[in-house]
């Protein structure tokens, strides 16, 4: 089992056309591939109160930490007032780096969304921040050119970026990882 696994989705994530019916909540539970297990389902899709709340339900009734995922600066204000444990961010245009700041005012961690896909200028981004690493994305890059400069002082988490049951693991992530140097961060311990 792996430690900790922050960036997955689910079907609550309903306008992202890779989600499939079958990454529910309750499949995630039954499976358990990680001690601690974080759903950061896309805020775009969670910004109904209600529907929120009844995420959040959700999610925390399986036990699991409760993360949004935010494609940049737009949603930031309303995203920090919600109830969740830590926030996936996109940041790669001028006023995502602005808005950043906001959400690190909250003290719950901020995870740096797949950033060598996203095109993230991680000169940019605050110590306080985590870098992730995820099977989806890392291996459309050259990772070993671009990572390599911020494995002595910045924090790192790998995740899934899981859409499907069968991305649920870190195979991959782990990789680079390993080839790297990098001495993976865990943010919440959560054995169960």
């Amino acid at each position: 089992m792996i430690p900790q696994d922050l960036h997955i989705h689910t079907v609550y994530s309903i306008g992202d056309s890779v989600v499939v019916k079958e990454q529910t909540i309750d499949l995630i539970k039954k499976v358990r591939h990680a001690n601690t297990i974080g759903i950061s389902d896309h805020y775009e899709y969670l910004t109904d109160k209600a529907t929120f709340s009844t995420y959040e339900k959700e999610v925390r009734s399986a036990g699991f930490r409760v993360g949004i995922e935010i494609s940049g600066y737009a949603l930031v204000h309303e995203a920090v007032k919600t109830n969740s444990d830590y926030f996936v961010y996109h940041c790669s245009a001028r006023d995502d780096y602005k808005a950043l700041y906001h959400l690190i005012s909250t003290g719950k961690p901020v995870i740096i969304a797949h950033p060598l896909i996203m095109g993230t200028d991680l000169d940019r981004i605050p110590h306080e921040c985590y870098i992730e690493i995820n099977n989806r994305y890392i291996w459309k890059s050259n990772w070993r050119k671009r990572l390599r400069k911020y494995v002595p002082d910045r924090k790192f988490v790998i995740s899934s970026d899981a859409h499907q049951p069968n991305w649920l693991n870190q195979n991959v992530a782990r990789y680079v990882c390993r080839e790297l140097g990098i001495r993976e961060t865990i943010i919440f311990n959560d054995l169960m």
